[in-house]
């Protein structure tokens, strides 16, 4: 029963869509139908408005980072918690499941389950996109170090989590990934920028 309120809450939770709805309330109309249709922090950045997807950022972020939190105030599973929030944001059942690629949501699970995890992670996506460039890469490369990493702190149900997650954003992330392949993913400095990777 605790699984389950930890999934159907955490579900809930992350299947906001804080990105159409605070485009939405600024008079942008629907951000479905800008620049990559994603409703995640980079798409919101294509309408000008920095404050709006620093917002975006930061709410999809907390997401996952509240649910697990209020998971362990309740004595749920906060990793279950967390990764229903992170599911909820990539098919929230409001848009049709068609929601964002997830890596901010991952991220503020991985920062409330794990300080040190999230740190590692965070310190793979800057020094990735440092090197590279890629945003997206970045993001991939950071997501598949996570399991291995609260393994190897001695969290192996968090780990199994954070694999499940990571799985699904490879899979949010194909079209990223074939351009990376081909050779066409536009770097973070470039104007044009990659479909949404948040």
């Amino acid at each position: 029963m605790t699984i389950a309120l930890a999934a159907l809450f955490g579900y809930i939770l992350g299947s906001v869509p804080f990105g159409l709805v605070l485009t939405r309330l600024a008079g942008l109309g629907d951000i479905r139908a800008i620049g990559s249709g994603n409703i995640g922090a980079t798409n919101v950045l294509r309408t000008g408005r920095k404050d709006l997807a620093l917002a975006t950022l930061l709410l999809d972020g907390g997401k996952g980072a509240i649910a697990v939190v209020v998971a362990l105030a309740f004595g749920w599973r906060p990793e279950v918690a967390g990764a229903a929030a992170f599911l909820g944001h990539c098919y929230p059942v409001w848009l049709r499941f068609k929601g964002g690629k997830g890596v901010a949501t991952f991220m503020g699970t991985l920062f409330a389950l794990h300080v040190v995890a999230g740190l590692f992670a965070g310190v793979i996506w800057l020094a990735s996109a440092f090197l590279t460039r890629y945003s997206s890469l970045s993001a991939l490369l950071a997501a598949a170090a996570t399991p291995f990493v609260l393994f190897a702190l001695g969290r192996p149900d968090f780990a199994v989590a954070a694999l499940v997650m990571t799985v699904l954003i490879f899979i949010r992330h194909k079209a990223n990934i074939a351009r990376l392949l081909d050779g066409a993913e536009p770097k973070i400095d470039r104007k044009e920028d990659a479909d949404a990777s948040t």
